[in-house]
């Protein structure tokens, strides 16, 4: 259906004032995640006792809400992406309770919660709602001096953090202080409030590895591989060299079947067996188009301050999200369980993610009224 410029419908304004490059490569990385679960997900599902196609179906599902949220969440204004991200924030902060209370704990950590029988991770959905939520808080602080939104930002990122520490999950942690950092940085935070809270960053840092065994450990094996169990590690490097630069065939990998986080922390281990380095950097290149793309947006049409923040940090995120998941995978960093945005199975992560792209594409819309600064 051809959408006219003179449309307009709710769906006409949107279609022609929303950044077609940027949504489209974001539904073309969709598009290579389903594809790749069609070859991560059946072996899992083998072990796990299930359907074959019983991952594969739920990725699927998932995917498809994570694009309609994406989608509908662009369409919305400022205001609107605001007031959704305090409410989605707001439920996440009573999730984070209740995972501490009556949530599942595996491998000495409590970080998901069942409801309607569905686990969900609340954690995912605090990095896209606190996003916009700081970036709210700080930029009110500026425009309106009495309002004290540093502080204000400042005590939410406190207690989200603190409850994320509880769980305990220093991943998640420091996934919000890159987003928190990343705000202040571009809302002109002084260097030497920069050094110090590098200070603060190191230090916790050192104190998570003297203080949480699973960090301990993450950082042991990979400071002393001889000494550790790096059996994910070592298989994941033999599917990359197995795969060379062209992949041995969509389907075709067999290194997969004795992988058991193939379809999550190390699906790109999956993708250069079965297709190779070359289109794997395809996939490495979309990644920082997007990123990149979406940064061109808010520095080069005078974006107001509070989309400069909360574009920036979600930017930040989904960037580094990316970088230390492939890092990990090719053993540049110590293992962190942390999703390929839109490729990695987890419906609380595409959903997430979901909610986090639309935030983007609705903030960075091309619209000449004036809307963006309501």
């Amino acid at each position: 259906m051809k959408v006219l410029r003179t449309d307009d419908s709710v769906l006409g304004r949107w279609w022609w004032t929303v950044d077609r490059f940027l949504l489209f490569a974001v539904l073309i990385l969709c598009c290579i995640g389903a594809m790749l679960s069609f070859s991560a997900t059946p072996a899992i599902a083998h072990h796990l006792k299930l359907g074959t196609y019983f991952l594969v179906n739920h990725q699927l599902v998932f995917l498809g809400l994570a694009v309609i949220v994406m989608i509908g969440i662009s369409m919305q204004s400022p205001k609107n992406i605001r007031l959704l991200s305090v409410l989605l924030l707001a439920v996440t902060f009573v999730l984070l309770v209740g995972v501490l209370l009556y949530g599942d704990k595996i491998k000495g950590a409590a970080r998901w919660i069942r409801l309607f029988g569905v686990s969900i991770q609340p954690s995912e959905f605090a990095k896209p709602a606190f996003a916009v939520v700081a970036a709210w808080l700080i930029s009110t602080g500026r425009d309106n001096p009495e309002f004290k939104g540093m502080t204000a930002a400042c005590v939410v990122y406190g207690l989200l953090v603190a409850l994320l520490i509880k769980q305990p999950d220093f991943g998640m942690t420091m996934t919000v202080s890159v987003i928190f950092f990343a705000e202040l940085f571009v809302a002109g935070l002084p260097f030497i409030l920069v050094a110090v809270l590098s200070l603060i960053g190191s230090i916790g840092a050192t104190l998570a590895y003297f203080t949480l065994p699973h960090v301990q450990v993450r950082v042991d094996k990979f400071l002393h591989p001889e000494a550790g169990d790096t059996y994910q590690v070592r298989t994941a490097f033999d599917a990359i060299k197995s795969g060379g630069l062209f992949g041995i065939g969509p389907g075709e990998g067999v290194i997969k079947n004795i992988l058991p986080d193939a379809h999550t922390d190390f699906i790109l281990a999956v993708a250069v067996e079965e297709f190779g380095l070359i289109p794997v950097l395809f996939l490495v290149f979309l990644f920082a188009a997007i990123v990149l793309r979406g940064f061109y947006l808010i520095f080069s049409k005078n974006k107001n301050l509070f989309t400069l923040l909360a574009v920036s940090g979600i930017l930040t995120q989904f960037g580094m999200q990316a970088l230390v998941n492939m890092a990990s995978t090719l053993s540049m960093i110590p293992t962190k369980g942390m999703t390929l945005p839109f490729i990695s199975y987890g419906g609380s992560s595409l959903l997430s993610t979901g909610f986090a792209m639309g935030v983007v594409l609705g903030l960075t819309r091309n619209t000449s009224t004036g809307r963006e600064n309501k």
